[in-house]
């Protein structure tokens, strides 16, 4: 079942980036943007729903390598977002560390846009927070999420909103030039 392709992936010295005894970076399969990682626990854990407090060290050790990812493809990593699905698609926790350039042939729509661009991508540092505070993270409403897939879209660097993703997508383009 393609929900499970995480856990595949993981286990393939080919896909993968950087490694610890902790966690795996892999390059996104199909990525929405000009760099996408995925770091990855080796612990089973499903999703950010499963986590606890007892889980932070793993966090830490996942936004570890998540840096490491960056300094790999040589961008500054203020040229990233890192963070997770607020409605993840996969089996298997997953964190993003995804460029703000979304330069992608795979990024094709608007849900594709939004999941980064808006609530529906919750800021690794936000999370973290959230779990070492209350010691769980909260699912997001159904109706917001389904609010937030359908928000306008809003370019993440300057105020232009497209009508299209590839009229987005060629607006993106100005910002890389």
């Amino acid at each position: 079942m393609w929900k499970n392709g995480l856990i595949n992936s993981i286990k393939d010295p080919n896909l993968q980036i950087i490694s610890s005894e902790i966690a795996v970076v892999i390059k996104d399969k199909y990525p929405k943007a000009k760099y996408h990682f995925l770091v990855l626990p080796r612990e089973d854990i499903s999703s950010i729903f499963n986590l606890t407090r007892e889980h932070l060290p793993i966090l830490d050790e996942l936004r570890l390598l998540a840096t490491n990812a960056i300094e790999i493809s040589g961008e500054k990593e203020k040229h990233f977002n890192i963070g997770f699905h607020a409605i993840p698609s996969m089996t298997r926790l997953h964190l993003h560390v995804i460029s703000r350039d979304f330069n992608s042939p795979c990024l094709k729509t608007k849900k594709h846009w939004n999941s980064f661009n808006t609530k529906l991508f919750l800021d690794y540092d936000d999370l973290y927070k959230e779990l070492k505070l209350k010691g769980t993270i909260q699912r997001i409403d159904l109706t917001l999420a389904k609010e937030l897939e359908n928000t306008p879209l809003n370019c993440n660097q300057c105020n232009f909103v497209a009508k299209t993703v590839p009229n987005l997508k060629e607006h993106l383009l100005k910002h890389i030039e």
